[in-house]
């Protein structure tokens, strides 16, 4: 009776995780999760803990990217056409968090000067951070409200999803 028992509960989970919605691209966390006190390199060799960004009072987007992934690029070039507008009108700071590993993280900063991005580029090369967020693929954004919790989420980019993000940190302001 016991083994059959199990065997239900196994069924039974089995069966609720495939009935589940799919997660589309672009998620609300619910919840009061902040960013985790992860120390990482900067792209001038300098020390930072990731939960500082959490304390700033200002809204943070964290966009996790690699020098391998395209669409991260595009979606970070395309977010720093608007980047000024959203400083000074949201309060805003974007930090891009490279996942590269050791062999490739030295492309990193060449490719970030190449682009005259204007973010605080972080190296997450153990991908500490990014296990710390429970993040399995880039490119993917965090956006962090003024308070230092995680409000929304977004993984993959195709043209335009900075419009939605900005939509999402317009709902933060009227709040």
């Amino acid at each position: 009776m016991r083994k059959s028992g199990i065997a239900f509960f196994l069924l039974a989970l089995s069966l609720a995780a495939f009935t589940q919605e799919p997660k589309k691209g672009i998620e609300k966390v619910l919840g009061e999760k902040t960013l985790p006190a992860v120390t990482l390199t900067d792209i001038n060799g300098q020390q930072v803990n990731v939960a500082d960004y959490g304390k700033s009072g200002k809204v943070t987007v964290l966009s996790f990217w690699a020098t391998w992934c395209v669409p991260c690029k595009k979606e970070l070039t395309n977010i720093a056409d608007l980047y000024d507008e959203w400083k000074e009108k949201y309060n805003l700071q974007i930090v891009a968090v490279s996942i590269d590993d050791s062999r490739s993280t030295t492309k990193v900063k060449p490719y970030v000067d190449g682009q005259r991005w204007d973010y605080d580029v972080l190296l997450d090369v153990n991908q500490d951070l990014k296990r710390g967020l429970n993040i399995q693929s880039v490119p993917f954004t965090v956006l962090v409200n003024d308070k230092g919790k995680v409000v929304y989420t977004h993984s993959g980019y195709i043209d335009g999803d900075e419009f939605v993000l900005e939509e999402e940190i317009q709902k933060l302001k009227k709040n």
